[in-house]
């Protein structure tokens, strides 16, 4: 169970810019409202703004951050499309098909943070969603990931970060399971 004081973004923060603001010149940073990328322009750092200053959202744009290339992580938002809540069947297919990577990043982040997590479907007022199917599909990419270490470098130095900083254990495919 999240405790306030242990699972509060500043922590996040500060392990995330620990990490990588040096090397890659990019902060994460607590924004008010809808969560985006923001390249960095004149030496300014690269910014990853993350919504209401929740911590799931930290975890979860950061994770898209840690799946972006480099041509990726120099356009605003990443240059994707992003279709706002009310979405039909397939604009949905397509939303869960390009969030599955990111929010099996964030899952492993929680894991590795001692923080509950739980996918996002991000269509309330849309088509009827399969939420089981998509939380099922996100823990089968987690698995890959996990069994053949074929996590995306920078979210192993971040999920390795959020293990020692939290005092937790490298997760296994037995903890998604659970």
């Amino acid at each position: 169970m999240p405790n306030e004081l242990t699972h509060h973004y500043s922590r996040l923060i500060e392990i995330f810019n620990d990490c990588f603001r040096t090397r890659y010149n990019t902060v994460l940073v607590a924004g008010d409202d809808e969560p985006y990328y923001e390249p960095g322009k004149g030496g300014e750092p690269n910014k990853i703004v993350f919504a209401h200053g929740f911590f799931a959202s930290a975890l979860h744009e950061t994770a898209h951050w840690c799946i972006a290339g480099e041509k990726r992580r120099q356009q605003f938002d990443y240059g994707y499309w992003y279709e706002p809540d009310g979405r039909n069947e397939q604009q949905q297919r397509e939303f869960e098909q390009v969030e599955r990577k990111p929010q099996a990043l964030e899952w492993l982040f929680s894991l590795c943070a001692g923080f509950k997590f739980d996918v996002s479907v991000d269509n309330l007022s849309g088509v009827e969603v399969d939420r089981h199917a998509f939380s099922e599909a996100v823990a089968k990419q987690l698995e890959s990931y996990l069994a053949t270490d074929t996590l995306p470098p920078r979210a192993k130095i971040f999920a390795k970060a959020l293990c020692k900083a939290f005092n937790c254990e490298w997760p296994s495919c037995q903890m998604i399971q659970d």
